[in-house]
C-alpha cells in the first residue's frame, strides 16, 4: 500500500534530532524521497542510517540555514538529485539563552532570529522558488511554537522568532496559494526532546509543571508532530494552507 507522499520529493532541515529525526522516519515510511539537513553532521548522517536501512531513498547535507547560499544549495541539491521538490520541512532552530527581556544579550537575540526565523525565510525563498520554477504546486511546513501564539517568560528572542515564523507561514499562503503552492506551519508544545530536556535541565520538577498545565497530561512525541507535518504535506490536505496548527496536547485551548 502507497505511503500518502509516495514519490513525492521532500527536503527536512533540523533532521539530526528531536522533530526533525522523527519526521524524516515517517516522511520516509509514507514513501518520500528526502534530503535531510542538519548543521551537526554526525547526528544528520545518524538519521540517514536510519532511514536508509528501513528501505528508504535519502541524501544528507551539512547546511547552516542562517545562510543565503547554505539554503539555495540545499535546494539546488535536492533537485540536482531528484529532479523536483515536492514538499519542505521547515525545522532547524535552537532554544537560545533563557533570560528576560531586558537581560537578553544582542548575541543571544542575534543568534536565535538568524537560525530561527532568518533561516526559515530563507530556506522558503529557495523552496519556493524552485516550485514555482516547476510548476505543479508544493506544501511547506515550517515550525513555529506554542511560543509563535502566546508570551513565554524568559525566551523573548525566541518567542519573537516563532511569531514571525507564524506570520511569514500566513503571508506565504496568501502569495502563493494562486500558483498551488500550501505554506503551513506546527506549532509544538512540550514535546519530548533533546530541546526539551536542555530546557529542564533534567528537573523532574520543571517536567512535572509542564504535565500539570497540559490537558492530556503527558508530553508529546517527536512522532506527534512529524505525523502532523506528514499530513500537511500530503494531498490530504489539499485544501489547508495559512495556519499554524497547534500541536500541543490541547494547551492552546486553555
Amino acid at each position: 500500500m502507497a505511503g500518502i507522499l509516495d514519490g513525492k520529493v521532500a527536503l527536512i532541515t533540523g533532521a539530526g534530532s528531536g522533530i526533525g529525526r522523527a519526521t524524516s522516519k515517517i516522511f520516509a515510511r509514507e514513501g518520500a524521497k528526502l534530503l535531510i539537513a542538519d548543521i551537526v553532521e554526525d547526528a544528520g548522517r545518524e538519521t540517514l542510517k536510519i532511514i536508509k536501512d528501513a528501505g528508504a531513498t535519502a541524501i544528507f547535507m551539512k547546511v547552516d540555514v542562517s545562510q543565503e547560499t547554505a539554503a539555495e544549495a540545499m535546494v539546488a541539491k535536492a533537485v540536482e538529485t531528484y529532479g523536483r521538490l515536492d514538499c519542505a520541512f521547515n525545522n532547524a532552530g535552537i532554544e537560545g539563552e533563557g533570560a528576560v527581556t531586558h537581560k537578553c544579550t544582542m548575541a543571544n537575540w542575534n543568534r536565535v532570529i538568524a537560525i530561527n526565523l532568518t533561516g526559515v525565510w530563507l530556506c522558503m525563498k529557495a523552496e519556493i522558488d524552485q516550485m514555482l520554477k516547476q510548476g505543479g504546486g508544493g506544501a511547506i511546513v515550517n515550525t513555529s511554537s506554542m511560543a509563535g501564539l502566546v508570551g513565554s517568560v524568559g525566551g523573548p528572542a525566541y518567542v519573537a522568532a516563532k511569531h514571525g515564523v507564524a506570520g511569514l507561514t500566513k503571508t506565504a499562503a496568501l502569495e502563493y496559494g494562486r500558483h498551488g503552492i500550501r505554506v503551513n506551519a506546527v506549532c509544538p508544545g512540550p514535546i519530548r526532546t533533546p530541546m526539551m530536556q536542555r530546557i529542564m535541565r533534567g528537573s523532574a520538577e520543571a517536567e512535572q509543571r509542564f504535565i500539570r498545565s497540559e490537558p492530556l497530561k503527558r508530553f508529546g512525541e517527536p512522532e506527534e508532530i512529524g505525523e502532523a507535518v506528514a499530513w500537511l504535506c500530503s494531498d490530504h490536505a489539499s485544501y489547508v494552507t495559512g495556519v499554524p496548527v497547534p500541536v500541543d496536547g490541547g494547551a492552546f485551548a486553555q
